[in-house]
């Protein structure tokens, strides 16, 4: 069985649409004019138990939604889903005791009481047996480095040890499926490293399932098998990062280390310089044309190093979608 299936699955949200001026807001009384936002369109997933899943996409695209949708918090207008072999959409207490949401940018704890309070009212909500609360409580809490946080009110914590709270109150009835909305947004670099760090060794303990969407690609590198990218509310591209490096991006970025200087234009004539030529430069040319290109500034010019790259992933994420591709 599948820890996550969905097959045409769609949401739209339907709204009021009032005219302006006096006269708009008295047509309104009696008929209003209805508009259609088709927020997530006909996806399929199929997500195998134990998997590390990115969910990609920019803002917009129906990520947030799809997760609502999985976690039974919004009704799908039309389609499938199945969690667990539960449909989410009927919150049945044996689906939720075995699923989590986490959103970075909204908190289940409570702003003013500490960290802990918030833990125990959660043990009693998910009905979690004392002494498996205290064993697992303890564990991420050293696991997270929040041995001397916990009982300090959560407003008065800092960015990232808020979200490290979060993410022990998601995680403290080990749940089978974690689905994570943007768990390290606006963290920094140093917080969001320990979070990864810590969903990879959570991982690898409890064989959990994890679907993560974020705009940190530093975080799907590090955490996911494979990614699903979604655009305008459908599924583009499904697949590891490598193919979709390889399916959007017809570029390779040729790196180059001189003996002695070199004129700009000289090296110009092979591709399209990326940045300034000193005693390197890069250079960036068709993927078909990569090996007669580097033969030729080999050749040609007084090179002492040479490597071939294929273009950052954040770099062809932008351009999918900037593009429209």
């Amino acid at each position: 069985m599948l820890a996550i299936e969905t097959r045409d699955l769609k949401k739209t949200y339907v709204s009021s649409k009032k005219a302006p001026g006096i006269t708009g807001g008295i047509k309104s009384l009696f008929s209003r004019e209805k508009t259609y936002v088709e927020a997530v369109k006909g996806v399929d997933l199929s997500i195998e138990k134990g998997e590390m899943v990115g969910f990609l996409g920019p803002n917009g695209a129906g990520k947030t939604t799809t997760l609502k949708m999985l976690s039974g918090i919004l009704y799908p207008t039309s389609g499938h889903a199945s969690v667990l072999g539960y449909t989410p959409c009927e919150r049945k207490p044996e689906m939720l005791r075995q699923i989590s949401l986490v959103m970075g940018n909204k908190m289940q704890l409570w702003w003013d009481l500490p960290a802990w309070d918030s833990f125990v009212v959660l043990k009693e909500m998910y009905e979690v047996e004392e002494s498996k609360f205290r064993n697992r409580v303890d564990h991420l809490i050293e696991a997270l480095q929040l041995t001397d946080k916990v009982n300090t009110q959560v407003r008065k914590l800092s960015l990232g040890e808020r979200m490290k709270c979060e993410l022990v109150a998601a995680l403290l009835h080990s749940p089978q499926i974690v689905f994570l909305d943007e768990p390290t947004i606006g963290l920094d670099v140093v917080s969001q490293k320990r979070i990864r760090d810590f969903l990879n060794t959570l991982h690898s303990e409890d064989n959990c399932t994890l679907l993560l969407t974020s705009h940190y690609m530093q975080d799907v590198q590090e955490l996911c098998d494979r990614v699903v990218v979604i655009d305008h509310g459908s599924v583009i591209f499904e697949g590891t990062l490598d193919h979709l490096t390889k399916r959007f991006s017809d570029v390779r970025r040729v790196r180059l280390s001189f003996s002695e200087s070199v004129d700009p234009a000289d090296v110009g004539k092979y591709g399209r310089l990326i940045g300034e030529v000193s005693d390197t430069a890069v250079v960036e040319v068709a993927q078909k044309d990569t090996a007669t290109a580097t033969a030729a500034m080999l050749q040609f010019l007084p090179v002492s190093d040479v490597s071939i790259e294929q273009v950052d992933i954040e770099e062809v994420i932008r351009s999918l979608f900037s593009e429209g591709r």
